[in-house]
């Protein structure tokens, strides 16, 4: 899968996973910060992401704070990560 095609998915998991109806997957930047002053996502959101990802793709994500903050930067991040994990 390209990585254009692989982002493009993941704004789709996010958008589904979360529950976010009023987003459409174009409105999220790929290197737009997940969390804080980007899409505003917080811990609980995290985690049910990082179950989507699991389950999408198989990929486990750890317990290291600062992994997981470099994991779940951006889209972009979150499409490496799944890309060298999974060979999505």
């Amino acid at each position: 899968m390209s990585t254009e095609a692989l982002v493009t998915e993941l704004k789709g998991i996010i958008i589904e996973a979360l529950a976010l109806e009023d987003i459409d997957p174009e409105e999220i930047e790929p290197d737009a910060a997940l969390f804080g002053e980007g899409l505003g996502l917080d811990s609980i959101d995290a985690l049910e992401l990082a179950m989507a990802l699991e389950d999408k793709y198989g990929v486990e994500i750890g317990e290291d704070p600062d992994e997981n903050q470099a994991i779940f930067a951006s889209v972009n991040s979150l499409a490496r990560f799944v890309s060298e994990r999974s060979g999505a």
